[in-house]
């Protein structure tokens, strides 16, 4: 994969090098079977024409895909050192890259690393901002793809924002790279969510003029039934803020009512909507099992942010839910692992004590619903600090009363050594 830019150091000249690969060329088309093209005759008499030589011996290189494993890099290498000599390597390097991208015939279980290591080395050969490392990696995307191996593009997708401010990519390009990365993702095990934020890019690159357009409609589609088909993913607010899906309120006015169910509703608008549309997500090729489960987790978030106790039992659970009330704890557990919501099971009490719960759309209803809450604890604070104002006072009058007798015990006790004194002093003059 793309790293640090390397340098291809091979001798000879242009000409030697040019005369060996068409050797080579002919070589493997003999292998192969293919005896009716001569390319060393073709280029003999045009090598002083670079570019001229090179058009043959890129189209001629398709058959490199059928050369032995062993020597597959070193001839690649050396067609992209002689393209590398071109006034213009930029037109030869796509269709290079076009037939790495291909199957690699002499060597299926190997050939896709084989491909890669080429490729890295032509796309880290290759100036930063040169937009041919945008074919390029569209190529290894492709390669990849075939392959199964997205664990080795993972690393990369950090520094694509960078890649594609250098390569000023437009905004259909961007697309079209989005879309290759979301296809990668959704064909290796277990990337749904990465394939999902990459449809919804390429959603962002639509302009606002395009909305409606078929291809916006046909890409917001598939990134709301990818929305609504993978189990974990709840939130719904990144397509209902995207003008393309805001389109599909009048183009597919029954998938937008779908999608709106389950950005705000609960359970019992699914079912009616099942009701009324009847074969709808079977049409759709979505699940209902998997819908069904969702909404019930979504239920839950909601009736969790809905409720001013803050203490949900068990049987309003297993109402709103539809669920048999021994399995309410079950569908607790798993609503608070997929952090919808945080709260204790009490079996004691049959309660659900919730401690956090998410909102699932923010709006006047739920502002009102955080006032209300507020109210609530700044009453709640206002009576603890009455309680605390009344037992602070009461401290206060109790000091002042203990300092008062302290003050009366003091004062007395001064008096009554003043008398004593007194009667002293008589008692001396009487004996005298």
């Amino acid at each position: 994969m793309p790293g640090p830019s390397n340098t291809l150091l091979i001798e000879g000249s242009f000409e030697e090098l040019a005369e060996e690969f068409a050797h080579y060329l002919d070589e493997v088309k003999r292998k192969q079977g293919d005896t009716n093209t001569a390319i060393h005759a073709e280029i003999s008499s045009l090598l002083e024409q670079k570019d001229e030589v090179l058009k043959k011996l890129v189209t001629g290189s398709a058959v490199l895909n059928a050369a032995p494993e062993k020597e597959f890099i070193a001839a690649y290498n050396l067609l992209v050192h002689l393209i590398r000599q071109s006034s213009n390597p930029n037109m030869f390097l796509p269709r290079t890259c076009q037939n790495l991208s291909n199957p690699v015939t002499s060597s299926p279980t190997n050939g896709p690393g084989l491909a890669l290591s080429v490729l890295t080395t032509i796309f880290n050969i290759l100036p930063q901002d040169n937009d041919v490392r945008y074919h390029v990696f569209l190529a290894i995307l492709r390669v990849i793809r075939s392959s199964g191996s997205f664990e080795l593009l993972r690393p990369q997708l950090k520094n694509l924002d960078t890649w594609i401010t250098q390569w000023e990519t437009d905004e259909e390009d961007q697309r079209k790279l989005y879309l290759s990365i979301a296809e990668v993702a959704e064909e290796a095990s277990g990337e749904e969510e990465q394939s999902y934020l990459y449809l919804l890019r390429a959603l962002r690159t639509i302009p606002s003029d395009d909305v409606s357009s078929q291809e916006a409609r046909q890409l917001s589609i598939r990134a709301l039934k990818s929305a609504l088909s993978y189990p974990t993913h709840f939130d719904f607010q990144d397509l209902t803020s995207l003008d393309s899906i805001q389109a599909l309120r009048k183009s597919d006015p029954i998938l937008f009512e779908l999608l709106d169910i389950f950005n705000a509703q609960v359970l019992d608008d699914y079912n009616d909507f099942k009701d009324e549309h009847d074969d709808f997500i079977s049409e759709q090729s979505l699940s209902d099992e998997t819908l069904t489960r969702k909404m019930r987790l979504l239920t839950l978030a909601s009736l969790a942010a809905s409720t001013q106790s803050r203490s949900l039992p068990y049987q309003h659970i297993s109402r709103a839910l539809q669920i048999p009330s021994e399995d309410t704890e079950i569908w607790v557990i798993d609503t608070i692992r997929a952090g919808l919501v945080e709260g204790k099971l009490s079996q004691l009490n049959q309660t659900f004590l919730v401690h956090r719960s998410t909102y699932r759309v923010f709006g006047e209803k739920q502002w009102t619903e955080v006032q209300g809450r507020l109210d609530t604890w700044r009453a709640s604070l206002e009576g603890v600090l009455d309680v605390i104002r009344g037992e602070r006072e009461k401290m206060q009058r109790e000091k002042e009363r203990e300092l008062r007798e302290v003050e009366g015990r003091v004062n007395g006790a001064q008096g009554m050594g003043a008398g004593r004194g007194r009667r002293e002093i008589d008692v001396g003059g009487l004996v005298d």
